[in-house]
């Protein structure tokens, strides 16, 4: 009843629920691990993704969910569910989700390891003298790292690591009395040990698990002690900080982020995974310690954490054997590699399509500026960056050689925080201005400005866009990006770069929306004038490609628009809140998801304007923390050859029809099938040709 009960309540909102649409996302990423006309090793890659993601799914939106029930603070979900009744539906669905990725591993993809020179086998399927290689493996290598946390009367509960393959061993001693007693010894699986010991055989590759080695070995840690059972499990703890990240704005921020990752590795368990039929008597004091339930255990009927099929998937011998990018091509703006971009921008602007077109003129050009006698300063903020990166190698350099740095590191990059930290602080040795963020907001723009001085005058070298200044996710992430030396480009990013570093606050700028304050109002007056136009009989017409669609205020002037007549069109890859096509509230609207071999991370924003298109890039999704939690910028395009190739990436986003899932009004997907006498359009093929330069006047509406 109560179930029947929670689903009208969810079928009733005019929202979409965010974690629900998140969830629905992920069966987009498990859709591909099923795609038989993937490379098996392609398959793997996105089973593991979908494992990564769920993990860091239950670390913060699980983990927030936590926050409202542990502190006891109200929380309605845009479904209309509160906290209790909520928890109940998405671990349901969590669970779902479980089982549907397991029988994809098990029943689908592991049945066709072996023809494709692989297995994973167990130590009691292997030949004598591999099991003999095993035992080394144990004695010198696996066994010195281990240590056994026993917990019982005299010894307190120990804290067992985030995320890592753990063995909960029921031990049995007898006292002088014979009186049995059982207690608990955990035994964590080191981190920095592989996840499979590897063998090679002629005719494949055999992948132990290490879990499996240390299985076998168990006893040789309880020596004279009854094991009565040894089960393995996996905890994922919350991970969430938004409650806290508003106290003590006054405090050194740098010591609070530090402060607060100390504390992620203490937070409440919100999951636990474990093997089945684990012992009763563990799992008791398991739920008791962390106040958790039955919905917050997960059985797992195969391999626990699923990440570890990367080892596999990277494996020197199959590097060829899965996708195979193509070379990158030149930027349609630009007419070479050889282009000296501190003179060819001093005339044209250029726009980066990425992974299509390579980032290299970026980071070259930073490169080059870090050695350049005329280069007097460099300006940037970083929100993630590659490992080994030439970004701050460039920037150390650059300082190095008397430059002006200054550099705004983003220390809530979530999951990066450790590694901004370090990078930051290399910088600041080196002599380089660093920012760590601001306080109240994340700093999620990406921008760099290039200051050089020129004869008499200084030229502005600035690149926005919606990407990272990552090398290594630039190969794999969609993004676009410009570069120019555009005065009012020029100004725009100086004075926003002012704010960031200072307390000013500009009155307007020019070709920016920014965010905090003024970026969500802005965009309701883009969509109210498409209504506007509408209602006149004008032609009007909305197309949005994001990550992620949530903000209720720009949601509903989406419907106002909807209700005017404004085709709206939204290609959305992962949470989308609105809910398209509803009778006398959404008709209009249009929203479909593109999951394939890249990450769509471009933000980009059109509107018709009866007939002269406004079109905007930029770091932003239409969420509530883009507006309110983070600085953000959206880019005006202005170029005009520029803005028709925006618009004619839009047509074929819109086009797609090979990694494309069109969401229907109750936020349910169906992946896009071929028409009859329909050409198949895959953009991850198109972008690299120049076909899309073919459609000169794209109609998006």
């Amino acid at each position: 009843m109560l179930v029947n009960k929670a689903s009208d309540q969810i079928k009733k909102s005019k929202y979409i629920s965010r974690d629900l649409s998140w969830l629905r996302f992920n069966y987009r990423v498990l859709d591909q691990a099923r795609d038989t006309n993937k490379s098996l090793f392609d398959r793997l890659k996105f089973l593991a993704i979908t494992s990564s993601n769920l993990d860091e799914f239950f670390m913060i939106r699980v983990g927030s969910l936590y926050n409202y029930l542990d502190y006891g603070k109200e929380r309605t979900d845009y479904s209309g569910l509160r906290e209790l009744p909520f928890r109940k539906k998405l671990l349901d669905y969590s669970h779902r989700f479980v089982n549907d990725q397991y029988l994809t591993y098990n029943s689908e993809l592991k049945p066709l390891f072996e023809k494709h020179g692989f297995d994973i086998m167990r130590v009691s399927e292997l030949t004598e003298i591999e099991q003999k290689k095993v035992d080394n493996y144990f004695k010198n290598t696996i066994y010195p790292l281990l240590t056994p946390m026993v917990y019982d009367n005299y010894h307190g509960f120990p804290l067992l690591m985030n995320q890592l393959l753990t063995f909960g061993v029921v031990t049995r001693t007898t006292d002088d009395n014979q009186k049995r007693q059982d207690r608990v010894t955990f035994v964590q699986i080191p981190q920095n040990l592989a996840r499979f010991y590897e063998i090679n055989r002629k005719d494949k590759i055999v992948f132990v698990p290490i879990e499996e080695i240390i299985r076998g070995k168990i006893k040789k840690l309880f020596r004279n002690v009854e094991i009565v059972s040894a089960d393995l499990f996996r905890i994922t703890r919350n991970g969430d900080f938004t409650l806290e990240e508003s106290d003590d704005l006054e405090a050194d921020f740098v010591q609070e982020i530090k402060s607060k990752l100390r504390t992620r590795k203490k937070g409440r368990v919100v999951r636990l995974e474990v093997e089945r039929n684990p012992s009763q008597f563990m799992m008791k004091i398991l739920k008791e310690r962390w106040t958790i339930d039955n919905a917050n255990v997960f059985t797992i009927n195969s391999l626990i954490d699923l990440r570890g099929l990367w080892q596999i998937i990277r494996h020197r011998q199959f590097k060829d054997k899965g996708f195979k990018q193509p070379a990158s091509v030149l930027p349609l703006s630009m007419p070479g590699d050889n282009v000296d971009l501190f003179d060819y921008l001093k005339e044209h602007d250029v726009l980066l399509h990425h992974p299509y077109n390579s980032m290299e003129p970026v980071v070259n050009l930073l490169e080059r500026a870090a050695e350049d006698p005329y280069v007097l300063g460099i300006k940037q903020t970083i929100y993630r960056l590659a490992d080994q990166s030439r970004v701050t190698a460039a920037l150390l350099k650059a300082a190095e050689n008397g430059k002006h740095v200054s550099v705004l590191f983003e220390v809530k990059a979530r999951f990066d925080e450790e590694r901004n930290l370090r990078e930051g602080e290399r910088l600041e040795k080196a002599g380089c201005f660093v920012i760590y963020g601001i306080s109240k907001y994340k700093t999620h723009t990406k921008m760099l400005m290039i200051i050089r001085k020129e004869g008499e005058k200084v030229t502005r070298y600035v690149h926005v866009g919606s990407g990272n200044y990552n090398e290594a996710t630039a190969r794999l992430y969609t993004d676009v990006s410009l570069l120019t030396t555009n005065e009012v480009y020029a100004h725009d990013v100086s004075e926003f770069f002012n704010v960031i570093t200072g307390h000013s606050r500009p009155n307007e700028y020019k070709y920016l929306l920014t965010s905090p304050h003024t970026m969500r109002q802005q965009l309701i007056e883009l969509i109210r004038n498409e209504a506007k136009n509408a209602k006149k009989g004008l032609k009007s017409g909305i197309v949005i490609k994001l990550n992620s669609l949530e903000d209720r205020e720009v949601i509903d002037e989406f419907y106002k628009a909807s209700k005017a007549g404004v085709p709206i069109k939204l290609i959305v890859r992962g949470i989308c809140c609105l809910r398209p096509g509803r009778e006398e509230l959404s008709e209009n609207i249009t929203v479909k998801s593109i999951v394939g071999e890249y990450l769509e991370h471009a933000r980009l924003y059109y509107f018709h304007n009866n007939g002269e298109p406004k079109v905007y890039g930029g770091s932003a999704d239409i969420m509530v923390r883009s507006f309110d939690r983070r600085i953000e910028a959206l880019f005006l395009i202005v170029n005009e050859e520029l803005k028709q190739e925006v618009i004619n990436m839009l047509y074929y986003n819109l086009l797609d029809n090979q990694n494309s899932y069109i969401m229907r009004e109750d936020g349910t997907y169906a992946k896009k099938r071929l028409a009859a006498n329909e050409e198949a359009v895959d953009i991850h093929k198109v972008f690299y040709s120049r076909a899309y330069t073919t459609v000169p006047a794209a109609e998006l509406v």
